[in-house]
């Protein structure tokens, strides 16, 4: 608890860390209690099948007609002038986003037991939100690697000929891993995630998902059907997960036809004030 001089002891401060830490965690794993969870997730079985019949379509599709030439058209692996792509294509490397949400949170939960009253609540707000996007991205990306295991798809060139039917099921190594692309899971996860909190930011979000799944193919890592399924995993893992937080009344409202949609977060100005008791002396 705070002392008469508005500071917190070491000892308490640490319980308090902690305390945060486990509400946290009982509000993500408590039952579900929304009254319309279950139109909620009528559709999103909906949407996941109807999503997953056409990607499937887009992926056998690309297999057998285009995944070939369109990685000979390419430039050779390794060409020093891709160097700007090598640079964007890790934005959407599964585990600098991770970290970086990881340590979001961790600054959050430090920070929390600084604040009292409405600072806190609007921190606890944010930090949801925060929460939603690093589940989104963690539960697609740990699909999307069973995946990988499973089907042990040889990257492009592999074995020296461009076959898009190389496969070595059960193979975990880099070189059969092709399918799905990784980055193409992170990104369209957290493209989805993000576009659910904040729909102003879905045409900057839904572009870059898209650019880094064309810098996959241009650096050889992935075959264009390998970035089509890491899409579907990546916008499916995150609404498996939106529909998670909303059946708990975490961040987001299901309307009556069972629509999610986001709740009311803390504004720029309110994290600001937050911000500044959290770091004040």
């Amino acid at each position: 608890m705070p002392g008469s001089s508005g500071t917190v002891g070491p000892v308490s401060y640490t319980l308090e860390v902690l305390q945060s830490a486990w509400q946290s965690v009982r509000r993500l794993v408590r039952s579900p209690s929304h009254s319309r969870r279950f139109e909620a997730r009528y559709n999103l079985a909906r949407r996941s099948m109807l999503l997953s019949a056409i990607a499937v379509a887009v992926i056998v599709a690309l297999m057998l007609l285009f995944d070939v030439s369109v990685v000979k058209f390419m430039p050779a692996r390794g060409t020093a002038s891709l160097w700007p792509v090598r640079i964007f294509t890790d934005f959407a490397k599964s585990s600098y986003v991770l970290l970086l949400l990881a340590a979001i949170l961790g600054a959050l939960v430090a920070i929390a037991p600084r604040l009292r009253g409405v600072s806190r609540h609007v921190l606890a707000a944010f930090g949801i939100r925060i929460q939603y996007l690093f589940f989104s991205v963690f539960i697609a990306v740990l699909a999307g690697e069973i995946a990988k295991a499973i089907v042990g798809r040889g990257r492009p060139f592999v074995g020296g000929d461009a076959n898009a039917f190389n496969f070595a099921p059960f193979t975990r190594t880099e070189a059969f891993a092709s399918f799905p692309s990784g980055h193409a899971v992170t990104a369209f996860a957290l493209a989805f995630a993000v576009s659910s909190l904040w729909p102003r930011l879905s045409a900057t979000m839904w572009s870059f998902a898209v650019l880094i799944c064309i810098s996959r193919v241009v650096l050889l890592a992935h075959h264009p059907s390998d970035v089509i399924a890491g899409a579907l995993i990546g916008a499916v893992g995150a609404m498996a997960v939106r529909y998670w937080f909303a059946a708990r009344r975490l961040g987001f409202k299901v309307r009556s036809n069972g629509a999610i949609e986001p709740l009311q977060g803390p504004t720029f100005s309110a994290l600001k004030r937050v911000a500044r008791e959290a770091f004040a002396p």
